[in-house]
């Protein structure tokens, strides 16, 4: 061919890459690295995994917790950012456990000092109050996951593994958990979570990795989306009490896009509740086997979107509301309340003392399952 129409080719895939919301890039494939990330205060070894595919989306995993410190995206001028929130160093992330890390034994919390299965309490530590969240103080974020990076068919990810002894946390058996991180061509996230026990236990897996679609500032200038139609009301306390209630006439109604800012800021009990959104939804069509659409995500200013997609049967949306500018970047920038958005995909808090949600027992010969994509795009 020609050399002038080798250059018309090449002109012509720059500009469908940069309609299609991503930068051309020079010879770009997909890659998975491991390097040094640093040593935590009890000498273990951290470290870091970077995932990038042939559009130079990047995202980087720590074996420390499963942590996601990056996930760098192109904007509708082409132009990449990190859009989850990071932190200045391993020490700060020790020092503030589950922020955009992985969640278990229980992702979020659970009343009453623990639980029951056929007829057995297990206690779990907990607070004054009797709660324990995010599987307590040695719960998956605080653990160090040993990983395997791999490169198949145009993708990158690692696989994290981590083995929980029976009884570590409060929680019987011994659970067997690997996490799975890929990056597709379509700058897809995808989080493949699976795990074993030898012992009648409850699981609930999830990931807090805090999202801001325009890399800085809040989240509040925002659009939401929440393609369910009831959630799990809380009360004062932020637990669940236990009933599934409609959207409709609340706040809390989110199924068509919203300014997050606007319902943060309602007048309504619910948000007073949680000091914002601090919630968990019952996606409709979830908890099936099926990944089904849960969440969409837009910044107006940038153009980037984020479509989450579940297998699970709720999603969680935390909006940082706890922020106070103390936490800082890598390069200083203080994160203030509203900074991010958590989409945690999962099943119900508080779910082994409720009956009547969707049941998180795992038996020995059953293998718990579940996936979450995080797709990213582009609106013009």
């Amino acid at each position: 061919m020609a050399p002038a129409a080798n250059q018309t080719r090449a002109a012509l895939a720059a500009a469908l890459l940069l309609a299609a919301g991503l930068a051309p890039t020079k010879a770009l494939t997909a890659a998975a690295t491991r390097a040094p990330y640093g040593v935590t205060a009890a000498g273990g070894p951290v470290e870091v995994f970077t995932l990038t595919n042939d559009h130079g989306m990047t995202v980087k995993v720590l074996s420390y917790g499963g942590v996601i410190t990056q996930v760098a995206v192109p904007d509708r001028k082409g132009k990449i950012e990190n859009v989850a929130l990071e932190l200045a160093d391993l020490k700060t992330y020790e020092a503030r456990a589950n922020f955009s890390s992985l969640l278990g034994r229980y992702a979020n919390r659970i009343s009453n000092g623990g639980f029951t299965i056929d007829g057995v309490r297990h206690d779990l530590p907990s607070n004054a109050d009797g709660v324990s969240s995010h599987g307590g103080a040695t719960g998956f974020s605080t653990r160090l996951w040993t990983g395997a990076p791999f490169q198949r068919h145009g993708e990158a990810g690692v696989t994290l593994a981590y083995t929980a002894a029976d009884g570590e946390g409060g929680y019987p058996g011994t659970l067997k958990t690997t996490v799975t991180y890929t990056v597709t061509r379509k700058n897809v996230l995808r989080i493949d979570y699976r795990a074993t026990t030898d012992k009648p236990t409850v699981i609930n897996l999830s990931h807090h990795v805090y999202f801001n679609l325009a890399g800085g500032g809040t989240v509040y200038d925002q659009t939401v989306q929440v393609l369910a139609g009831a959630f799990t009301p809380i009360n004062a306390r932020k637990l669940a009490v236990g009933q599934i209630a409609p959207v409709a006439g609340t706040a809390l109604d989110l199924r068509k896009p919203v300014r997050l800012g606007d319902r943060v800021a309602a007048d309504d009990p619910q948000i007073k509740f949680g000091n914002g959104f601090d919630h968990n939804f019952v996606v409709d069509g979830g908890g099936r086997g099926k990944l089904v659409p849960a969440v969409r995500l837009a910044d107006p200013a940038s153009g980037r979107t984020l479509e989450v997609a579940t297998t699970q049967p709720g999603v969680q949306l935390f909006t940082a509301n706890s922020f106070n500018g103390t936490l800082k970047t890598p390069d200083g920038r203080p994160l203030e309340k509203g900074a991010g958005l958590a989409i945690e995909t999962q099943h119900f808090a508080d779910s082994p003392n409720h009956p009547n949600f969707p049941s998180t027992v795992l038996r020995p010969g059953k293998v718990f399952k579940e996936t979450t994509e995080f797709r990213f795009g582009v609106s013009r």
